[in-house]
């Protein structure tokens, strides 16, 4: 039932930490998710530094989302958006032939608090890759949710369970968070080939074995997974329809490795629009890495 498991690698961003769950050698995608970031927890102190913030930087080919347990983001980008989001709330952000944005911690600049939250990357189709960019923002009592038996479920994107989030989804996936209170248990149906299960707080069990917070559980295909509760839990789940070879470079995603040659020129080179009210400061392009550094494999 258990096809993998996958630990997170701490990366501190200056100021926090995150968890790189996705990519990694050893599962580079889940369904159409390249890209998986836990965010904390950080406690911020009031007068938080701009160092912190996450600067004006660019993206194709993918849509990110943002999903907060705890604290508040202010998101800003090159199609006008400017928008916070707050616990259980969606942030989603389509990049297609590209789109710039910030993140800034405003909120916690003045008043302090807790930081808490994933940060993942949604590969395009190849038939989307070249949308126009686009931004919607779904507070949480527009997302369809279910309390039973001691399981709080929310669908954050995507369809499953019978319901569908409403956020402009481009390809078959899911993406839900739950809140199981201790033995409390619940069931992942076999509605999609490639299905994962991160642990985000407490403890459960699945397949007959405990499995601590901090753990990507990847499962095979075709069985319905039942969990249960050991301590009360956290539990992200991700997964839908493989979309074949992606590359990825810095924040560029693409199903071509020329495509993101151009968009790290077009970066360089000024010419991709710099968020509405966050034009001052700006990420530059990453010095190359050394050949023996650079990862030659795409994610599949």
């Amino acid at each position: 039932m258990i096809a993998q498991v996958i630990e997170p690698r701490r990366k501190d961003l200056g100021g926090f930490e995150v968890g790189r769950v996705l990519p990694q050698v050893a599962r580079r995608t889940v369904g159409p998710f390249v890209f998986f970031d836990h965010m904390g927890p950080a406690d911020f102190q009031p007068g938080l530094p701009r160092s912190v913030d996450v600067r004006p930087h660019p993206h194709i080919g993918l849509a990110t989302v943002t999903y907060l347990f705890d604290g508040e983001i202010t998101h800003r980008d090159s199609v006008g958006s400017v928008q916070p989001i707050r616990p259980g709330e969606v942030n989603w952000m389509t990049a297609g032939k590209g789109i710039t944005h910030s993140e800034r911690f405003e909120r916690a600049r003045m008043e302090g608090g807790r930081l808490h939250g994933i940060q993942a990357w949604v590969a395009l189709p190849e038939e989307a890759e070249e949308i126009d960019p686009g931004f919607s923002h779904h507070p949480s009592g527009a997302l369809p949710s279910f309390e039973s038996g001691g399981l709080a479920a929310r669908l954050v994107a995507g369809r499953a369970f019978g319901a569908d989030a409403g956020v402009p989804v481009h390809s078959p996936m899911f993406y839900a968070h739950w809140e199981l209170r201790a033995g409390a248990k619940a069931g992942l149906p076999a509605e999609y080939p490639e299905r994962a299960a991160y642990l985000t707080r407490g403890s459960v069990e699945v397949d007959g074995r405990t499995w601590e917070e901090g753990r990507l559980l990847v499962f095979a295909p075709d069985e319905t997974v039942v969990f249960t509760a050991l301590t009360d839990a956290t539990v992200m789940l991700l997964g839908g329809e493989p979309l074949g070879e992606r590359f990825l470079e810095w924040n560029f995603v693409s199903s071509r490795r020329e495509r993101i040659e151009q968009a790290k020129a077009d970066w360089r080179a000024g010419r991709m629009k710099l968020p509405v009210m966050d034009e001052e400061e700006w990420i530059p392009l990453p010095e190359a890495p050394h050949p023996s550094e650079r990862d030659p494999n795409p994610m599949s």
